[in-house]
């Protein structure tokens, strides 16, 4: 990943060597237990603090389990993707969906910044609403009086 903010979701391989905790992150999601509305992808829940996926960095919350040695993680239930990574041997090579940066409702439970703003919206509409208001009104006292 080149470190820029992109609106188009972009595709990373990621190898990782399997530390004594194994790779460090946890996973949810599956056709069995959706974590995502209408998405049966695998989700990274949860990095591990000094485990082999919090060491190498790239792998964050939120991103999407495409691939893991080439076997395609999409139609499975979640057990049949975590036998997938407990059968994956020392070296593993996963691909990766990044999340996308405006899209971080999910695992880390933050909402979007962009949401945050909503309210101020409302205040700037209410206030830009009482002004017409109080402008119509105004407007009508002068013209009875000229």
């Amino acid at each position: 990943m080149n470190g820029s903010l992109h609106s188009s979701p972009s595709v990373v391989d990621i190898k990782l060597k399997r530390g004594p905790a194994g790779l460090g992150f946890n996973i949810v999601g599956g056709v069995d237990q959706q974590y995502v509305e209408n998405d049966s992808g695998i989700y990274v829940s949860k990095i591990k603090e000094n485990g082999a996926a919090a060491l190498d960095g790239r792998l964050q919350e939120g991103d999407k389990i495409l691939a893991i040695n080439g076997v395609k993680l999409e139609e499975r239930t979640h057990k049949a993707a975590v036998d997938l990574f407990r059968t994956a041997g020392e070296d593993v090579e996963l691909r990766i969906l990044k999340k996308l940066p405006h899209h971080m409702n999910g695992p880390t439970g933050v909402q979007p910044e962009h949401e945050s703003s909503v309210p101020s919206l409302g205040i700037l509409a209410a206030l830009a609403g009482a002004a017409a208001i109080f402008a119509f009104f105004y407007m009508r006292h002068l013209k009875k009086h000229f």
